[in-house]
């Protein structure tokens, strides 16, 4: 079937025919491949990177890297991060740069959070191991060089959606919640419901037949876990929730879901900070070098920057920002 054109910015033309492989035959290969790549982070000049292993509820443990500046003062604030690829794919080379990114631009510490995947580890497993290394972050923060009180969560697209799962269990089950939590282009309603899951059917990286996929492959059984946890937005309650950044695609599925998420924290009372990137599509990360996905970083970073300074009583200051 012969896809559909759309107006997509030349910096990520050579990626308008990327289509993921979402065959259940090919996910273990494709698994263990890109799974390498986390083995692979070093060191730098300007970043020291180290492995750690955190415990997950169930005795397993879960890898992660901790990217942390050279000349950083301690104890530094910290973005807990959870990666995109639809629930089913490791970590991609440009999430491990988006990872140094942060931790340079905002000059904190990044837990870069290798989460287990499905089909394997459906709903809700991946959600508590992240939920898991945000407690682990939170509790051990001192012997890590990290003020608890200055710890977010964030992450892209399944990210996003793990992301603003952590804020939610954290605040139900009563622990301390993230300082703020930064979704792009997150995965927030598994009803998929929204005029952009009906519009983009067939839009590259990911689209609304690639949700079907993820979601059956993530959500299995709906009844394993609280409903919430998988689609944030179905939660009775966004009270309480840490400010928040949201940043869509323009020709993305997923891009009404974010911003109507947005609008219903807002309901709730939490600070929003909306950005509708234009000319592109779901992932456009991929293309670091690129102008749009700078100036996205830059928002990015500014955002984690006030986060970390605002002091506790401001945190549930109520507003909404559009760009």
């Amino acid at each position: 079937m012969k896809r559909t054109v759309y107006p997509i910015h030349s910096d990520f033309q050579k990626w308008t025919k990327m289509k993921p492989p979402l065959k259940a035959e090919l996910l273990p290969p494709t698994q263990k491949l890109m799974g390498m790549l986390f083995t692979r982070e070093k060191s730098t000049p300007k970043l020291t990177v180290s492995h750690q292993e955190i415990p997950a509820a169930d005795g397993t443990g879960i890898r992660a890297l901790l990217y942390s500046p050279v000349s950083l003062k301690e104890p530094a604030p910290c973005l807990v991060y959870y990666h995109g690829g639809g629930f089913v794919f490791p970590a991609a080379p440009y999430h491990y740069e988006l990872a140094r990114a942060y931790a340079l631009g905002a000059f904190c510490r990044v837990l870069f959070v290798d989460y287990r995947l499905a089909p394997k580890y459906p709903f809700p497993v991946p959600m508590e191991d992240c939920y898991a290394a945000w407690c682990w972050a939170h509790e051990h923060g001192n012997g890590l060089g990290i003020d608890p009180a200055r710890i977010a969560v964030g992450g892209d697209s399944a990210g996003g959606d793990l992301a603003a799962a952590v804020s939610l269990a954290a605040r139900d089950r009563g622990q301390a919640v993230p300082c703020a939590q930064m979704l792009v282009y997150p995965v927030t309603d598994m009803r998929m419901i929204t005029e952009s899951v009906k519009t983009y059917t067939d839009t590259p990286m990911c689209n609304s037949r690639d949700m079907e996929k993820y979601r059956e492959f993530y959500l299995p059984d709906p009844t394993a876990g609280k409903k919430d946890y998988a689609s944030p937005i179905e939660a009775e309650s966004l009270a309480s929730l840490p400010p928040a950044y949201i940043e869509t695609a323009e020709f993305d599925c997923l891009h009404d879901e974010g911003i109507l998420y947005g609008e219903r924290l807002q309901e709730f009372g939490v600070s929003v900070e909306l950005h509708q990137t234009k000319g592109t599509m779901h992932g456009f990360d991929v293309v670091m070098e690129s102008s749009i996905v700078k100036e996205s970083i830059e928002k990015r970073v500014a955002f984690l920057k006030r986060s970390f300074q605002l002091s506790a009583p401001h945190r549930n200051q109520a507003f909404f920002t559009q760009s």
